[in-house]
């Protein structure tokens, strides 16, 4: 039995979902409301002592860490593949699958929260927020959260978010040049499965402006959209976070199309 521990909007739990949808796979499906601090509550500590989702439970055992749960899916379920059976073009999309793990997935906690959801929090009682941030476990995402939500796109972080995201964007262009649909080719695999959520957050976002000028992007993700399984993502879209990103997006985008070009 498969069960899992996720968020709608959490870009970590899309990826999963995606996984979980490419393999036909059913899941009992747990919603974690993370504004709540469901991922504090101490049944779920038991399972992930980050405090975070998503969370694996297959057959009573834990997986964490969405990267390693993609892999873990692939490998106890292998049909069909969503990885390349030769080890080379294997270790190059483990490359692209990880790409979120060395900085990008911070990035775009940083963009969504001095974008949007730092209305949520400051809508909250000043103890509310005390407590909402206190109880983040890590020193330094808890320092990162604060200064975002109080200063927004002016945090001293925001410059380099922006950077490493770009960046990303940019090793995903220059890959998609031999022409063919998927990353690593004619292959649909974990590493686009593991970037999407990320771009599909930019484009909540407003923030299309990122592959403006990158068409073999722009394309990937046009495709990547009309894939079926792409309802993973949609069908678990948050109507009221949306309304934040198009409240607040255009004008942050203005100010991030100025650090860009800075």
């Amino acid at each position: 039995m498969l069960e899992l521990y996720h968020n709608d909007m959490s870009v970590c739990a899309a990826k999963v979902r995606l996984v979980l949808a490419e393999k036909n796979l059913d899941a009992k499906l747990h919603h974690l409301n993370l504004r709540k601090g469901d991922q504090f509550a101490p049944d779920y500590l038991k399972l992930n002592p980050n405090a975070v989702v998503p969370t694996l439970v297959h057959d009573g055992r834990a997986v964490i860490e969405s990267t390693l749960i993609a892999e873990y899916l692939d490998e106890a379920f292998p049909a069909p593949s969503l990885r390349p059976a030769d080890l080379a073009d294997r270790a190059v999309m483990r490359m692209f699958a990880c790409i979120p793990d060395q900085g990008l997935h911070a990035a775009c906690g940083t963009i969504s929260t001095v974008v949007a959801f730092r209305h949520q929090f400051l809508a909250l009682s000043p103890e509310e927020l005390r407590r909402n941030i206190e109880e983040t476990p890590d020193p330094a995402r808890r320092e990162r959260k604060r200064l975002g939500i109080e200063k927004g796109m002016d945090a001293p972080f925001v410059p380099d978010a922006l950077r490493v995201y770009d960046g990303a964007l940019a090793r995903m262009e220059a890959r998609l040049a031999h022409g063919k649909p998927w990353l690593m080719g004619d292959q649909f695999t974990l590493a686009d499965i593991g970037l999407t959520p990320y771009v599909t957050r930019l484009a909540h976002l407003h923030f299309e402006g990122m592959w403006a000028k990158r068409p073999r992007l722009s394309a990937w993700y046009e495709r990547i959209q009309a894939r079926p399984n792409y309802r993973a993502i949609r069908d678990f879209i948050n109507q009221g976070y949306v309304a934040l990103f198009d409240k607040h997006g255009p004008e942050a985008w203005a100010k991030a199309q100025a650090i860009l070009a800075a």
